[in-house]
C-alpha cells in the first residue's frame, strides 16, 4: 500500500509495495490483474457497446454533401433497429470482445511497469507521477491493442451504415482492410488514439485516486464501498469525455471508410472546424458519456469483485 492508500483490489493499481514487483506474489497479483481485467472487459462492453455504436454513427455523419443521416441519439438507435434489427446495435462488438483482453494486459502491465520505476525508495507514488503512469499506460495500450481494435470496429459500423455492407464478419472484414489498404489500414488515426488514450488514463488515474483519498482522510487502510467506488469511476468517466471527446471525433473520421480524404490528423481537424464548426468537435458528446461512465463504474466495481474472488481460490 502506498502512501495514498492504493489497494489490491483497485482496478488500475495491482502492486502493494514497490518490492512486490520482484516477487513471485507480484507476479502472480498482476496476472490476476489482467486475466480479471479481461473478463470484466468483456461484461462491460457488452451492456455499453449500443451506446458507443450510435456514439459512432453520429460523428460519422457528415453534413457536406447532403443532409445529415440521424437527427440525434433516439433517431439514430430507431434506425439501426427498423433497418438491422436490434442486433444491429452491436454490430462491431466482435472487434472489442476480441481485443478486450490483450487491451487490458498492455494496460495493466505497462502502468505497473512504469509505476515500479517510478515509485520512490519507500514505493510511494506522488499524483503527478501517476498522472504520467496513466499516461504511458495509454500511450501503450493506444500503441499495441487499441488502434488496431478501434480501427476495426469504426470500419465494421460505418460499413452497415453504407447502400451495401461488404464486411461478412471480422475475420471477413480485418482481411478485406488489409488486402484493400495493406496493414497499415489497421492503424489510421494513432496519433490521435495515443492523444485520446493517453489523456483518457491520466484523467481517469488521477480523478478516482484523489477521490478515494477524499474519502480516506486520515485512514489511508480504509476500504473505499463498492457503490462509491463505481461513483467515482463514473466521475472519472465524465472528467476524461468532457477532457477528450473533441480528440475521440477527429480518431473516429480518420478511422472511418472515408478517411482517404484527410491528409494527417491536424488535417483532419482543420476541415471538421472548416465544414461543420467547432461544435462538429463534440459529436457523439452524450451517448459516449452514458457509456464512458456506465464502463469506468463497472469496471472498478467488477474488476473489484473479481479480484477478491480470484485472491481466495487462487493465493499468492
Amino acid at each position: 500500500m502506498d502512501k495514498f492508500g492504493t489497494r489490491l483490489s483497485n482496478p488500475y493499481y495491482n502492486r502493494q509495495g514497490s518490492e512486490m514487483a520482484a516477487s513471485p506474489a507480484g507476479t502472480n497479483s498482476s496476472l490476476k490483474g489482467i486475466i480479471a481485467g479481461g473478463i470484466t472487459g468483456g461484461i462491460e462492453i457488452c451492456i455499453t457497446f449500443p451506446t458507443e455504436y450510435i456514439k459512432t454513427q453520429l460523428q460519422l455523419d457528415e453534413k457536406s454533401g447532403g443532409a445529415k443521416r440521424y437527427k440525434g441519439i433516439v433517431d439514430c438507435a430507431k434506425l439501426t433497429v427498423r433497418d438491422h434489427g436490434f442486433f444491429g446495435l452491436y454490430r462491431g462488438l466482435s472487434v472489442l470482445l476480441y481485443g478486450s483482453i490483450p487491451k487490458s494486459a498492455v494496460r495493466f502491465g505497462a502502468f505497473e511497469e512504469f509505476k515500479k520505476r517510478a515509485v520512490d525508495e519507500k514505493g510511494n507514488l506522488s499524483a503527478q507521477k501517476k498522472l504520467l503512469c496513466g499516461l504511458g499506460a495509454g500511450v501503450c495500450e493506444a500503441i499495441f491493442a487499441v488502434t488496431p481494435m478501434e480501427t476495426v470496429k469504426v470500419k465494421f459500423i460505418n460499413d452497415q451504415a453504407s447502400a451495401n455492407p461488404k464486411f461478412k464478419g471480422f475475420f471477413h472484414g480485418v482481411r478485406s482492410i488489409i488486402k484493400t489498404e495493406g496493414f497499415r489500414g489497421c492503424y489510421q488515426g494513432l496519433t490521435p488514439t495515443i492523444m485520446k488514450q493517453g489523456s483518457n488514463q491520466a484523467i481517469r488515474f488521477f480523478v478516482v485516486e484523489t477521490l478515494k483519498d477524499m474519502y480516506r482522510g486520515d485512514e489511508k487502510g480504509k476500504s473505499v464501498p463498492k457503490l462509491l467506488t463505481g461513483l467515482f469511476g463514473a466521475i472519472a468517466g465524465a472528467a476524461s469525455v468532457f477532457g477528450n471527446t473533441p480528440l475521440d471525433v477527429v480518431k473516429t473520421r480518420m478511422q472511418g471508410l472515408e478517411a482517404k480524404k484527410y491528409k494527417n490528423t491536424f488535417d483532419c481537424a482543420a476541415k471538421i472546424l472548416k465544414h461543420e464548426g467547432p461544435l462538429a468537435f463534440y459529436k457523439g458528446t452524450l451517448p459516449r458519456l452514458s457509456r464512458v461512465c456506465l464502463d469506468v463504474a463497472i469496471t472498478f466495481m467488477i474488476y473489484d469483485s473479481f479480484m477478491e474472488l480470484f485472491n481466495k481460490i487462487w493465493p499468492n
